[in-house]
């Protein structure tokens, strides 16, 4: 299977990869004129031939149109800040796992140091999640989102789509029942949800405020099971379960 990479735009038939990904295509990778990759902006996709290398630059010319087909659902994600190593660990998972857009946010009970830390990180989460998305083969990367204290970003979250705000409370539904509530957007009976939030709380979980806010904001609380899980852990259970019941 041909390695994925992401330019910045297609023009004139062809292509050029700069940055990182170009020094990782030329060295670790060896490329040589006539090789060939597929290559995306975010919206179309190309296979793509080699025609010139140099240590800051790889040029292609555009050799045939590939099928780019829409991903079948929209998932943002409300994630908590927690220990920098897992997060980015979570922020590559869930990138594999089909995520659309990525909102950290700052919870009362993230580590406050890590919370003030965070916005430096910016640009290296913004590059775990391209090398993420060329590995995974998608066709964009995660949108990042600058990061928000919990209220405020259930309060933004689009009206229309299906809101789940992942509670280690007793008496939560599972997430299976939250995946079959109805967005009332007005599409048919039966039809799955085309958009999806979710949010997932730090380690010691979401204070009695954020629960109250996210209930007035429409998010309906879910649970993974009876086992408390680490953030990152639950990041894949939960976009795993909507993917397979929803993608």
């Amino acid at each position: 299977m041909r390695r994925r990479f992401f330019v910045e735009e297609f023009a004139h038939n062809a292509a050029a990869l700069r940055g990182e990904s170009a020094g990782h295509l030329a060295r670790v990778l060896r490329a040589a004129p006539g090789q060939l990759y597929e290559l995306s902006d975010g919206r179309e996709l190309w296979l793509a031939r080699i025609e010139r290398v140099s240590r800051d630059e790889i040029g292609f010319a555009l050799v045939e149109r590939l099928p780019a087909p829409a991903p079948r659902i929209a998932i943002t994600l409300l994630l908590s800040i927690v220990k920098m190593d897992r997060f980015e660990w979570a922020l590559e998972k869930a990138t594999e796992l089909g995520v659309s857009e990525i909102v950290p946010l700052a919870a009362e009970r993230s580590e406050r140091a890590l919370a003030v830390a965070a916005p430096k990180r910016a640009p290296r989460w913004e590059r775990i999640l391209l090398e993420s998305a060329q590995q995974s083969r998608r066709l964009r990367a995660p949108v990042l989102l600058p990061i928000a204290a919990p209220q405020a970003a259930f309060r933004a979250a689009d009206t229309t789509c299906l809101r789940i705000l992942l509670s280690e409370r007793a008496g939560a539904p599972p997430l299976r029942a939250a995946l079959s509530v109805r967005t009332g957007s007005g599409e048919p009976p039966d039809a799955k949800p085309r958009a999806v939030t979710i949010a997932i709380g730090p380690e010691g979980g979401w204070t009695d405020a954020e629960f109250a806010v996210a209930a007035a904001a429409g998010f309906a609380e879910a649970s993974l099971g009876e086992n408390i899980l680490r953030t990152e852990t639950a990041v894949c259970a939960a976009l795993a379960g909507i993917v397979f019941a929803l993608g």
